[in-house]
């Protein structure tokens, strides 16, 4: 892992806001892409995309092995996005951003887990 200076968790959440800040001012996926692909390693861009990726397959109801079995992305990371997706916060804005369909209603992610065992 890496070695942190004597940054605060302040500074780094005000490092966070302003790189949240030049996100927001690109102005098409071109642009983000171009700044994306400077910005993170290939494996970092894998990381983001296979998460990214699995999240219409969980709000279509799939299981957590048919989206590994389609996409390659493991089970773990899948049982990760299922968790962050339930609590309704980044990945749910995005989703409905791009109008992705909610998932199945009633469903928690307790339930998502318990079923992919």
């Amino acid at each position: 892992m890496k070695r942190r200076s004597l940054t605060t968790d302040a500074a780094a959440d005000n490092h966070l806001d302003t790189l949240c800040q030049v996100l927001a001012a690109l102005d098409s996926p071109a642009q983000l892409k171009a700044f994306l692909t400077d910005l993170c390693t290939p494996a970092e861009l894998e990381a983001l995309t296979d998460r990214w990726r699995v999240v219409p397959l969980l709000l279509e109801g799939r299981s957590y092995r048919d989206i590994h079995d389609v996409s390659g992305v493991s089970v773990t990371t899948i049982g990760r996005v299922a968790r962050c997706l339930g609590e309704g916060q980044g990945y749910r804005l995005a989703a409905d951003a791009m109008h992705l369909p909610s998932h199945r209603p009633g469903l928690d992610t307790a339930q998502l887990d318990a079923s992919n065992q």
